[in-house]
């Protein structure tokens, strides 16, 4: 029993380890793991180098492959390339057996020590991430350490070696390995137990162990699998698609092993050490998949969407009255603070879309004199409204997450521009309801009042406009667009205002209609102050207009 919760207790350390890895590793490097999994194109060559180099940078294939899902959920990422770092990510994911057979888990203890002291004792931030992630990488080679002892006491035991005997059906070895890796949520984790199984001698076959790795790539895909439940088609596509691409793998290898045996002596025969043969499979049969399949990513894409149909009016409208990016925060696929913040920005440009559109449908009903416009405005507003409180809910959430420095600010920035594209939204219900009070009444402006009125109406749209071109894509070249807009704002605001008194003065225009004249000019000036605000959100230390 002893020597069952020494094995437990070291996969535990060894799990730890691996979290602490990637979530330093991502606190160091999420925002540049992000954009380098954003710019996967189409080329698919690139997306399974991406997906590769992604993997090993944070040792865990499932939140890479997490991370493609809710990319693709988001819009940013489609099917192919998704596809193609899926791909990358399964290689990606052979580095960790192949350095666990290196044996340097001798070296545990300096990694911790070495960690330990970066992360406690260094003010730097970036340093106690690196310190962080030593730490991790430590702990995950002590808990490989404390398992071996116990291993290798489990080898004498009758009871161990005859379930070992079981194993030797390869049904039964593919099915273990399957359902270990759906349990710990890890293949890295099933690949470290057997690959320090082999470093300690105990006695398994490596036909068996070579079934039980087919199993692992498997289970592994059960998370991307319950992670894309809540997302949308394409989502569940790129899911499908992880987990069949893992079924096809292991029924055609498989079958290929029973019908050349001699497969597996080429591994024996070109490397000595069981460990390393095990790594070796590992690796070389991910890649063999990787080539049959990399022919025919477009192809697959296709069947995809044949086996994942888009259902009758599932296609997201952009006025639901629903979160669309945020509302699987809290699932497996939103536990990764680079893609909970990226959702908060892509769900933010979402509502500043709707209030600009909003705010164009207000001043076509005001000029028109339209009063169904006006009271769709309305309507869209409470949608506007919907979206702020909700969308502050999930910044809270995403606000105690462990986020790196840049991403903390983005989210302080984005309370900030929560607000701002809010008050826009108040600014157009303004406008829609002076339409309202317009009917059954006898509101006359003077031609030279709506023409100002509609200039500057226009000019505030573009400006918003801009506005979310730059938000949206972080372009800072497009702030000198936004400021100039602005400024222009501004100077039209005082010269009709002025204008505006100078009408008062020789009873050119009404008194009654020029108060509602005056508002709009202070709506739409507040209008380009927000929508300023909105834009230069995107430098860090903005302050910003009241």
């Amino acid at each position: 029993m002893e020597t069952a919760f020494l094995v437990a207790g070291g996969l535990g350390l060894f799990l730890f380890g691996m979290k602490m890895m990637s979530t330093g590793l991502e606190l160091a490097a999420g925002d540049r793991l992000q954009s380098v999994l954003q710019r996967a194109t189409a080329n698919r060559f690139f997306a399974v180098l991406v997906g590769i180099l992604a993997t090993i940078t944070i040792n865990s294939s499932t939140a890479v492959t997490i991370m493609t899902v809710s990319f693709v959920n988001s819009g940013l990422m489609n099917l192919a390339q998704a596809i193609g770092i899926i791909l990358g990510a399964n290689v990606g994911t052979t580095f960790s057996a192949q350095l666990i057979a290196f044996r340097i888990d001798t070296f545990a203890p300096l990694f911790i020590f070495v960690g330990i002291i970066m992360h406690l004792f260094f003010k730097k931030r970036n340093v106690k991430n690196i310190g962080y992630i030593i730490l991790g990488f430590g702990i995950l080679f002590f808990g490989i350490t404390t398992m071996g002892t116990p291993l290798r006491a489990f080898a004498d035991e009758p009871a161990f070696n005859a379930l070992l005997t079981t194993f030797e059906n390869p049904v039964l070895a593919l099915l273990a390995g399957f359902l270990f890796t759906a349990v710990v949520q890890s293949s890295s984790a099933t690949m470290a137990l057997l690959v320090t199984l082999h470093l300690n001698g105990v006695p398994i076959p490596f036909e068996t162990s070579a079934f039980i790795v087919l199993g692992t790539n498997i289970g592994t895909s059960i998370t991307t699998v319950l992670a894309s439940i809540p997302a949308n088609r394409e989502s569940k596509r790129a899911a499908l698609f992880h987990i069949m691409f893992d079924i096809i793998g292991s029924i055609v290898f498989g079958t290929l092993i029973f019908l050349f045996p001699s497969i597996l002596r080429w591994f024996q025969e070109t490397w000595t050490e069981s460990a390393r043969q095990v790594a070796m499979f590992h690796t070389l049969y991910n890649i063999a998949t990787l080539l049959l399949l990399l022919p025919f990513v477009k192809q697959v894409a296709a069947l995809m969407k044949k086996l994942v149909p888009l259902k009758t009016g599932e296609v997201t409208t952009k006025y639901e009255r629903k979160l669309v990016y945020l509302d699987t925060l809290d699932t497996k696929m939103m536990q990764s603070p680079a893609v909970a913040v990226l959702n908060a920005h892509l769900e933010i440009c979402r509502m500043a879309k709707i209030a600009k559109e909003n705010l164009a449908l207000a001043l076509d009903a005001f000029f028109a004199k339209d009063m169904k416009k006006a009271g769709k405005a309305i309507e869209n507003e409470a949608i506007i409204n919907y979206l702020n409180h909700n969308i502050a809910s999930k910044l809270v959430w995403i606000n105690n997450m462990a986020l790196s420095n840049t991403e903390a600010e983005k989210v302080g920035h984005m309370f900030r521009t929560l607000s701002d594209i809010e008050r826009i939204g108040d600014h157009a219900e303004n406008i829609a309801e002076y339409t309202l009070s317009m009917e059954d009444t006898d509101f006359r402006f003077s031609e030279t009042a709506m023409r100002e009125l509609n200039t500057l109406g226009n000019l505030a749209v573009n400006l918003v406009t801009e506005t979310l071109e730059v938000y949206e894509n972080l372009d800072e070249v497009g702030l000198l667009r936004v400021e100039a807009l602005e400024e222009e704002v501004d100077k039209l605001s005082a010269e009709f205002s002025e204008n505006h008194i100078n009408r008062l003065k020789v009873e050119q225009c009404d008194p009654e209609s020029g108060v509602m004249f005056s508002d709009m000019i202070i709506d739409l000036e507040r209008i380009g102050d927000h929508a300023n605000n909105i834009a230069f959100s995107i430098l860090p230390d903005r302050k910003v207009r009241k």
